[in-house]
């Protein structure tokens, strides 16, 4: 049987074509229980009544003469025969053979007699079967001359068509009942399995009339147990496809906000250079283009990276967390001293092992740094601090820059969201950045006021990890 093909059939026909199928096979292996049940209950039957035509030979046999007489039954044996229905053949004689009255050729019997106790076998007489029951019993008085436990052996033997027909009649009966029994369990079957599948019906049908942007999840209160797996698996799914689109939605949405502006002042930008004559004025009005080109690059790179954080997979591994922070501190030293901003780290004295994408975690510490050291200003201080605070690694970034107004700081990290006393141009993104890697790998962005008040401590929490397996030991 091709399982996977029977797989793919429909439910309804591959549970009745295997119930069915197994319902048969339990029903031939009860035909064979059946008709062995037949043949020993009709054994037993006839076979008691072949007992009862030699026990009434055996009543009628006499050696008082000094010879065996035997003075047969015939109303006895003439009901037997009707009983049979077939002739009736018997045999009596002393066990060495010496008397012999009846048919001689009747078979022996198979095995040793036991004094008193019938034995029965099928043999074949004349080219047909036959059932030959034997009997023997002490000869008393034993004839002259013989021994003084001399047998006397009795034997009676009747055609099998009595009981072949009584066997199968029992048989055709049994298959007769056992085929109603599977048309009606087959009817039940195949009600019942349209009934248990109904409520799939009523899913595909809800599934078909949705329409292409209902991204709700399936209702599943009357859906069979062993189909709610399915249900919330693609339940799932659509959780997953809408927080796709609603992440594509908001892309846009925000890439349409933010680039209108830019773009306007490009162009008015451009416009003005176009129609100046004067040199000196055509190259500020370029140096102006060129700033805001930068900007809108910087715009649209922390947009593009937001979108990346909401919707990637992250694929981490274990990683020093302060090893990470120290060699991209450095990477940034050039551009602080651009800035005059004195930028530091106080790196923590063992290793801080977090599972994270480094790629991710690194772009979250280039947008704090980014603005720590923008909005620090000339002669300001940034310092990256790493330490390890309960089962969690923190990672720091502290200026003394104007900071935030403590009434906004639990705002400071929503999308777009900038200060009120940020004079600066820039999109509001670099926080929420920070914020969407730190909580995708488990962690969180905590922001608070620089001692004394001033300034800005921005901390991303991750959680700690074991860290790597020791290296194996050379030998």
């Amino acid at each position: 049987m091709n399982l996977a093909g029977l797989h793919r059939s429909s439910v309804r026909h591959t549970l009745l074509l295997v119930l069915l199928t197994g319902m048969l096979c339990a029903v031939g292996a009860q035909l064979v229980l059946t008709w062995r049940t037949a043949v020993e209950a009709a054994n037993a039957a006839y076979d008691r009544s072949l007992l009862g035509a030699i026990k009434s030979i055996d009543a009628n046999i006499s050696s008082a003469s000094g010879g065996i007489g035997v003075e047969l039954p015939y109303r006895m044996l003439e009901f037997f025969e009707l009983t049979a229905s077939g002739q009736v053949d018997y045999r009596v004689a002393t066990e060495d053979g010496l008397v012999e009255i009846g048919s001689p050729d009747l078979p022996k019997p198979a095995e040793p007699l036991t004094t008193g106790q019938p034995q029965f076998m099928d043999a074949a007489y004349f080219g047909e079967p036959v059932r030959v029951g034997s009997y023997a019993r002490l000869l008393d008085p034993p004839l002259p001359g013989g021994a003084a436990d001399q047998r006397i052996v009795i034997q009676v033997a009747e055609k099998l068509s009595s009981r072949q027909s009584f066997t199968r009649s029992l048989v055709l009966q049994a298959v007769a009942r056992d085929l109603l029994l599977v048309a009606a369990a087959g009817l039940l079957l195949a009600g019942g399995v349209a009934w248990a599948l109904r409520p799939l019906a009523r899913l595909r049908d809800e599934v078909r009339s949705r329409r292409p942007d209902d991204m709700t999840p399936i209702a599943g209160l009357a859906i069979p147990a062993d189909v709610q797996p399915l249900v919330e698996a693609i339940n799932f799914h659509v959780a997953r496809n809408r927080s796709m689109s609603e992440a594509r939605r908001r892309f846009i949405d925000d890439a349409s906000h933010q680039l209108r502006t830019p773009l306007t002042t490009l162009a008015t930008q451009v416009g003005f250079a176009l129609r100046v004559q004067d040199p000196a004025l055509m190259g500020e009005a370029l140096r102006a283009i060129k700033s805001q080109l930068d900007e809108t690059v910087r715009q649209t790179n922390q947009m593009l990276a937001l979108a990346r954080t909401d919707a990637a997979d992250v694929a981490s591994e274990c990683v020093d967390a302060a090893a990470l922070a120290e060699g991209l501190t450095r990477d940034w030293w050039a551009t602080a001293r651009e800035a005059g901003v004195d930028l530091g780290i106080d790196a923590a004295d063992a290793p801080l092992w977090v599972q994270v994408h480094p790629g991710l975690l690194q772009e979250a510490l280039s947008n704090l740094l980014h603005n720590a050291i923008r909005y620090t200003g000339r002669g300001g201080h940034v310092t990256v601090r790493l330490q390890q605070i309960g089962g969690q690694a923190a990672i720091a970034v502290c200026d003394d820059g104007p900071g935030i107004p403590a009434d906004e700081l639990h705002r400071a990290s929503e999308r777009f969201f900038r200060g009120s006393n940020v004079q600066l141009p820039g999109s509001g993104l670099g926080l929420a950045i920070a914020r969407s890697i730190a909580t995708r790998h488990g962690g969180d962005l905590q922001l608070a006021a620089g001692p004394g008040g001033r300034g800005l401590v921005v901390t991303v929490l991750l959680p700690l990890d074991p860290g790597p397996p020791p290296p194996p030991a050379s030998r």
